[in-house]
């Protein structure tokens, strides 16, 4: 089991990070290898990906969620194996600072030589670099969902 940590500052308000965190099925316009994702209830998703040739299908369960401060979640059934939080931190009225700390478990050989060469780390830093020019070339949100789990 691998653990990643990485942030990103973005300049909207905390609100606004988070709200936009919480719109899963546009996670495609910033995660790279993320084709599609379809919210099948208010805690179930259920992924498709391809990296590097690599097409896998899982389900992730939204395990915490609580407006403005964080979202946490697990996988519960398919190929990936993974569990994480991401954190919203209030740096002013205007900014804030996302943090992603996720553990991945590497499935098979491919898996395994790209986490050493660390290639998931530098990937999600990439996601949060390209979720930070998503939001502040958009400036507000394309969604929320305001309820805790």
């Amino acid at each position: 089991m691998s653990t990643i940590e990485e942030s990103v500052e973005v300049a909207v308000p905390v609100g606004t990070a988070y709200n936009q965190w919480t719109q899963f099925e546009d996670f495609p316009k910033f995660m790279e290898g993320v084709q599609r994702i379809e919210q099948r209830t208010p805690t179930l998703t259920h992924w498709v990906t391809s990296v590097d040739g690599v097409h896998r299908e899982f389900d992730a369960e939204i395990t915490e969620q609580i407006p403005d401060e964080r979202v946490a979640w697990t996988t519960v059934d398919g190929e990936a194996r993974q569990a994480g939080v991401v954190t919203f931190h209030r740096l002013d009225a205007e900014h804030t600072k996302v943090m992603l700390q996720m553990e991945h478990d590497p499935q098979g050989i491919a898996d395994t030589v790209g986490d050493k060469l660390g290639f998931v780390r530098r990937q999600t830093k990439g996601d949060l670099k390209r979720f930070k020019s998503f939001i502040e070339s958009r400036g507000t949100e394309t969604g929320a969902w305001r309820g805790q789990v």
